[in-house]
């Protein structure tokens, strides 16, 4: 894939962070890109649906799977708003994903490089390719004023 379709499949992976957002869920939304073809979408829906693993980038990579009627997921790229945390990150290494491009860091829970770096682990068979920074000043703007208005909100109710 071109690296200048980078930004066209982030700008996909926003406007499912914009359905979390519209859910009150933390805004992040992933994509998994199959030749230049989105195959699999999803958005955060923890909260909605009471259910931990259920993370923009590992509904995803459910999509994709169901695409494809198989669970590896090679030669497909995984488009998430915000570095993937250590679950999502060691879901994309079992799917065989090959790159893994994000948005915004995750310095309290990210493991693409910020606390750990699953795709480049050594102890690992599959490792992936990392592209970090893609429209990152965007998301993280999506990203503060939601916890903004958290704050605010949790503020009016003390």
């Amino acid at each position: 894939m071109n690296a200048d379709k980078y930004e066209d499949f982030m700008r996909a992976a926003m406007m499912e962070a914009d359905k979390a957002l519209e859910l009150n869920e933390v805004p992040v939304g992933a994509v998994v890109v199959f030749e230049n073809r989105i195959i699999g979408r999803g958005y955060n829906q923890t909260e909605s649906l009471h259910d931990a693993t259920a993370h923009a980038e590992m509904v995803a990579l459910s999509a994709s799977f169901n695409h494809f009627g198989d669970w590896r997921l090679e030669n497909c790229y995984l488009f998430s708003t915000l570095e993937p945390c250590s679950m999502c990150a060691g879901a994309a290494s079992l799917s065989r994903i090959k790159t893994i491009v994000y948005g915004a860091a995750d310095p309290k829970f990210g493991a693409c490089g910020s606390i750990f770096d699953i795709p480049k682990e050594s102890k690992l068979n599959h490792k992936i390719e990392v592209v970090k920074g893609i429209l990152a000043e965007e998301v993280s703007e999506m990203m503060k004023l939601f916890f903004k208005s958290l704050r605010n909100k949790e503020q009016s109710i003390s």
